[in-house]
């Protein structure tokens, strides 16, 4: 790989995904302007092909990315974007993420048909969402509630939300400013009251670990305040398994003088029980905001009540 070549991006065909990996070919376009246009190049995978069932159900995250990184590993392109939230823990040898670009608004918005807030819906109302995080934080603060499995694209969904079948959803405020605010939200949650996934509204680029030259035409593009804080989240979420099948949040914050606040939580589907954990910590490396990760993650596990034994049994 050498700068004079246009690159090959893998990303899924969604207008979302597409709209992602276009502020990535345009970073590159702005960080290196003699370099030929970057090529974007759709790969379906897994996860968009089955939209009727849970992502628990049918393999977890990793269906998002899998048909990507095989195309990775056998050089059909370059790189791969990924909106980080979707990343599983671990990543498959032979690949790392090189680069991650400044982080966006990571809350949550609310689409409802009635009523503007969460506590605000109407008693019982019916919220889609495929997110168990969500779930769990929503039926915890409002126990009426009717979750249901609600999966596809922001304006799939959007649609479903139109036509009746569900009074309300939740989506990253992240995708919605990414699709050009097209839609508009009934309201920002503070993530006080939903905590938002784990590296929500990061953007990554996955390479192969051995593109030493692609590692440094990407290096201007790396955000390092985003590189620590989403560092932070995932060395907690690899300490509780994190997947699909547990709902996890965190969010690590710049409190300013190099101090990282990262505050997370791990919460039953039914948000019967949730255990939360916050702590803030002086980070000057990667290694440190790995430390901080590990901590909280290691504090959630200890300090959790007997209900969440399961999760790790």
């Amino acid at each position: 790989m050498t700068a004079i070549k246009g690159l090959r991006i893998g990303t899924r065909g969604s207008p979302l995904a597409l709209a992602q990996a276009a502020i990535v070919r345009d970073a590159l376009a702005d960080a290196h302007p003699d370099m030929p246009p970057s090529e974007i190049t759709i790969i379906r995978t897994t996860g968009d092909r089955v939209q009727d069932r849970k992502l628990e159900e049918i393999g977890g995250k990793g269906l998002f990315t899998k048909e990507i990184e095989e195309a990775l590993l056998a050089g059909e392109i370059d790189l791969a974007v990924h909106s980080m939230k979707d990343m599983p823990t671990f990543l498959p040898e032979g690949l790392v993420i090189s680069c991650l670009l400044k982080r966006a608004d990571p809350r949550d918005v609310l689409f409802a048909r009635s009523g503007n807030s969460i506590a605000s819906l109407p008693h019982g109302a019916v919220v889609g969402t495929s997110s168990l995080r969500r779930q769990a934080q929503l039926l915890a603060l409002r126990p009426d509630l009717k979750v249901t499995t609600l999966r596809g694209n922001v304006g799939t969904r959007l649609a479903k939300l139109a036509a009746g079948q569900v009074d309300a959803t939740l989506l990253a405020l992240a995708g919605i400013q990414r699709l050009g605010n097209e839609h508009q939200p009934t309201a920002i949650l503070a993530t006080d009251e939903i905590l938002p996934a784990v590296a929500q509204g990061a953007l990554g680029i996955e390479i192969r670990a051995n593109d030493a030259s692609l590692r440094a035409l990407l290096a201007p593009l790396n955000d390092k305040a985003t590189e620590l804080a989403v560092t932070a989240e995932r060395a907690l979420l690899a300490v509780l398994d994190g997947s699909c099948h547990t709902p996890i949040a965190a969010l690590a914050e710049h409190a300013g003088g190099g101090v990282l606040r990262l505050r997370s939580l791990i919460a039953l589907p039914d948000g019967k029980a949730i255990q939360r954990d916050e702590r803030q910590g002086r980070i000057a490396s990667l290694a440190d905001a790995i430390a901080l990760g590990k901590a909280a993650g290691q504090a959630l596990r200890r300090e959790a009540s007997p209900a969440f034994a399961a999760i790790w049994s």
